[in-house]
C-alpha cells in the first residue's frame, strides 16, 4: 500500500489503509492482519533501506511472489521490547553478520521468504534482513491457536546463521527507531482490523434480529435490542473516527501521531471486540455454533488486545505523553 510506485507500489497513504484494511477485515480477520504484517515490512525496507535493498526484495514483495514476516518478540522480551536478547555478531572478515537467538509468535514463520529480524549488535539494536534456506535458520512447531488459524504461527529459530552485512537496513543502532516506526502503523492496522469484524457481526446481527421472533414479536422490536444496537454502532462509528484522525496525523508526521496512534489502538480493539462479543450474545446459541461467522470473528478479535503492544503499554505510552507535556 506505501510502497512507492517506481517498485510496483502503490504510494497511498496511512488514511488510505485504515479505509481499505477495514473493509478486508470484515471478510476474513486473520487472512487480512497477515497481509498488513506483510506490508508493514514491505514499507519498512522502503523507507529504510538503501536502492539495492529496494531493488532487490520490493518488486517481488508488491506481488507477494515473496512473503515476509516481522521478528521483534522474544520468549523473554515481550512488551519490554528493548529488552531484547538476538544477538548479531559482526565477522570483519567475510563481512557477515552471525545470529543466535529466538522470536516467537511470529506470523506466517515458516511460510515466509524473508524475516526482518530486530536483534542485538553490542550495546544497541539493528535491523537484519534473513532469507529463507539460510544454514541455522528453522522454525519451530505451528503454535494451535484460539483465533488468527487461516495463517501458520512458530517461533524463528537462529543458530550461528551468517547473514551479509548488506542485509542490514539502515545503520547499526537504528533498528529500535525502526521497529517503533512499523508498530505505529501496525497499530492503526490492527485497529481497522478490529473495527472491520465489529462492523462485519453488526450487520449480521442486525439480520439475525430483524428475522429472529420471540414473545411474538420480532426481537428487534424489544427496546433493549435497539439501546444495544446503538451502543455497537456509537462503538464502532467513534473507533472508525479515532483511527483515521491518527493516520491523518501519522501522513502529516505530527509529533502527537504515535501517541494518537496508540490510544486509536486500544479504543478500537477493546470496543472491536466488545461489538463482535455482543453480537454473538444476540444471536444465542446460534452465535456459538460455526455455522455463523461471529465465533470466528470473536476468537480472531481477541488477540489484537495483546498484539502490537499491549493495551496496557497502549494506556502507559498516552498517559506518558499526557504527562511530559
Amino acid at each position: 500500500i506505501f510502497v512507492k510506485e517506481d517498485v510496483g507500489g502503490s504510494a497511498l497513504t496511512r488514511a488510505d489503509a485504515v479505509s481499505i484494511v477495514e473493509a478486508l477485515a470484515t471478510g476474513c480477520v486473520g487472512t487480512t492482519a497477515m497481509l498488513t504484517i506483510h506490508n508493514m515490512c514491505a514499507s519498512t525496507i522502503d523507507k529504510f533501506g538503501n536502492e539495492e535493498q529496494r531493488q532487490k526484495w520490493l518488486p517481488k514483495l508488491v506481488t507477494m511472489d515473496l512473503l515476509i514476516s516481522f521478528c521483534l518478540t522474544e520468549p523473554g522480551s515481550g512488551s519490554d521490547a528493548a529488552s531484547l536478547s538476538t544477538k548479531a555478531v559482526y565477522d570483519a572478515k567475510t563481512d557477515e553478520y552471525v545470529l543466535n537467538g529466538s522470536k516467537v509468535f511470529i506470523s506466517g514463520a515458516g511460510l515466509s521468504d524473508l524475516y526482518l529480524v530486530m536483534c542485538r549488535t553490542g550495546d544497541s539494536i539493528s535491523c537484519i534482513v534473513l532469507e529463507k534456506g539460510m544454514p541455522g535458520l528453522s522454525f519451530g512447531a505451528k503454535e494451535d491457536k484460539m483465533g488468527w488459524n487461516c495463517q501458520p504461527t512458530r517461533q524463528v529459530i537462529m543458530e550461528d546463521v551468517r547473514v551479509p552485512a548488506s542485509n542490514r537496513l539502515a545503520q547499526e543502532g537504528e533498528g529500535f527507531k525502526i521497529a517503533m516506526a512499523g508498530l505505529d502503523g501496525g497499530r492503526l492496522n490492527i485497529g481497522s482490523c478490529s473495527l472491520g469484524a465489529a462492523q462485519a457481526c453488526l450487520e449480521i446481527a442486525l439480520d439475525y434480529v430483524k428475522e429472529r421472533k420471540q414473545f411474538k414479536k420480532s426481537i428487534a422490536d424489544f427496546q433493549a435490542t435497539q439501546f444495544k444496537l446503538a451502543d455497537m454502532a456509537g462503538k464502532i462509528v467513534s473507533a472508525r473516527l479515532m483511527l483515521r484522525q491518527a493516520a491523518e496525523l501519522m501522513d502529516q508526521g505530527h509529533p502527537a501521531a504515535s501517541a494518537q496512534c496508540a490510544i486509536a489502538k486500544k479504543i478500537a480493539t477493546d470496543q472491536g471486540f466488545e461489538v463482535c462479543n455482543d453480537a454473538l450474545q444476540m444471536l444465542g446459541g446460534y452465535g456459538y455454533l460455526k455455522d455463523y461467522d461471529i465465533e470466528r470473528y470473536v476468537r480472531d478479535c481477541r488477540v489484537h488486545q495483546i498484539l502490537e503492544g499491549t493495551n496496557e503499554i497502549m494506556r502507559h505510552i498516552v498517559g506518558k505523553a499526557l504527562v511530559s507535556k
